[in-house]
């Protein structure tokens, strides 16, 4: 997950699946080059040169095959490829969110890998990993980066404010955002108002929004009433940031964390390398990861999260191959190794965390975190009950409205994502 986490309701781009190589190309004949299509949705500033690099390398190591490489903006891929591949015209090869990845499989969009060139090192990758790119049993997707989300912190500022450790907790989170206020000025922890975001404090309670082996509803529980009303009063107190419920909150959040002027934020991997352009963070070592703060049950995680690299299963044959072929490419531990290096993201494969890779502090900070992390249920809609969160959770922050109705808005319309799930 990542950059602004849930992706809006946005109208698809014609333009862009008309880029796609799906099976009628013309360059398929056996005697010329196969040309695929890959849609990336990496930062474009941040990674894509680093994926573009490695694409080149590909075509020099497998002159028979070119691929054409597309940026497509992370918050609108989503609802493009869905709309591409319902009209035959999809990318051969997508870097899906792993929330994607079962809901396009439950669509037949995406070839089945198990067996195929693509997942030959299978044994490889982190087992949670691949669980989570499965769908009824079947892989759908290689785990290209992985994330999580931990407590990120100004070790200096703690250090002035006779802060020896990261809390553990919530309350010791809310009491040492105080110590910060007296003794630096600056507010100790800035949270969010997004869905994905407060998702840890419904682990803290040992709960989650949907029960989906009960095919049950429990976003109004009243362990989640417990967990938001945790995640309310992180906006009030002293030394706690009020909410910020405008468009632009995820970067003014983000800039005043990389600029000194708040102590402690919630964010993910995928912010490393945006970390160390700030003034507070010249010196990579100030940077502080811990694990997400636990709720009163004592649980303590997050989301995991990432990206898997996913094959089109409306191109041809020719196109398959190819594409399998570049999908080992780009998951192997030499390139996940270059993309570890080069973006500061997490590899998924345990033989691309070498000396140089843990090197990087962001990188060996995040990795520690790793393990408290929960993979998402196998429910195809999973990822889109973050939406009417979206909508609420702001809400409730901003005063606009109670808790209680907050949640209750949030489950009616959650029941008509899952259908079939009681409440």
């Amino acid at each position: 997950m990542r950059r602004g986490i849930a992706a809006s309701a946005l109208v698809a781009s014609f333009a862009l699946a008309a880029t796609a190589c799906g099976g009628s190309d013309s360059d398929s004949k056996s005697d010329g080059p196969v040309t695929i299509t890959w849609w990336d949705t990496s930062n474009a500033t941040n990674e894509a040169p680093t994926y573009k690099a490695l694409v080149s390398d590909f075509e020099k190591a497998n002159p028979k095959i070119k691929v054409k490489y597309v940026d497509v903006p992370f918050d609108q891929a989503q609802n493009k490829f869905d709309t591409a591949a319902g009209s035959k015209g999809a990318p051969d090869v997508l870097r899906s969110e792993v929330g994607w990845t079962p809901a396009f499989a439950k669509k037949s969009y995406f070839l089945p890998l198990d067996g195929t060139e693509a997942l030959a090192d299978q044994s490889k990758f982190q087992p949670n990993l691949i669980k989570q790119a499965q769908y009824e049993g079947k892989t759908y997707g290689v785990p290209l980066v992985t994330d999580t989300l931990a407590l990120v912190y100004n070790k200096a500022l703690f250090k002035k404010a006779g802060i020896t450790e990261a809390p553990k907790t919530w309350d010791e989170l809310k009491s040492d955002a105080a110590k910060v206020k007296a003794k630096t000025k600056v507010d100790g922890y800035w949270g969010s108002t997004q869905a994905y975001y407060a998702q840890s404090f419904l682990y803290g309670e040992g709960t989650d929004t949907v029960d989906a082996a009960g095919k049950k509803i429990t976003v109004d529980s009243a362990a989640a009433k417990k967990a938001y009303g945790t995640w309310l009063s992180t906006f009030s107190g002293k030394g706690l940031h009020k909410a910020d419920t405008t468009a632009d909150a995820y970067a003014h959040i983000q800039d005043a964390f990389v600029n000194g002027k708040v102590a402690a934020i919630i964010q993910g991997p995928w912010e490393i390398t945006n970390f160390y352009k700030g003034s507070a963070f010249s010196d990579k070592s100030n940077l502080g990861i811990a694990t997400v703060p636990a709720g009163s049950a004592g649980k303590a995680g997050a989301p995991t999260g990432g990206h898997n690299l996913s094959v089109y299963a409306g191109s041809d044959k020719a196109h398959q191959t190819a594409a399998l072929k570049f999908v080992n490419f780009m998951t192997s531990a030499k390139s996940q190794e270059t993309i570890a290096l080069k973006n500061s993201t997490l590899p998924t494969r345990g033989d691309a965390y070498t000396a140089q890779v843990k090197a990087d502090p962001g990188i060996a900070g995040y990795q520690g975190v790793l393990a408290a992390a929960q993979p998402r249920p196998a429910l195809p809609e999973y990822s889109s009950l973050w939406g009417p969160l979206d909508t609420e959770l702001p809400k409730i922050a901003g005063g606009k409205e109670s808790l209680d109705k907050g949640l209750s808005n949030a489950e009616l319309a959650i029941a008509k994502l899952v259908p079939d799930f009681s409440k």
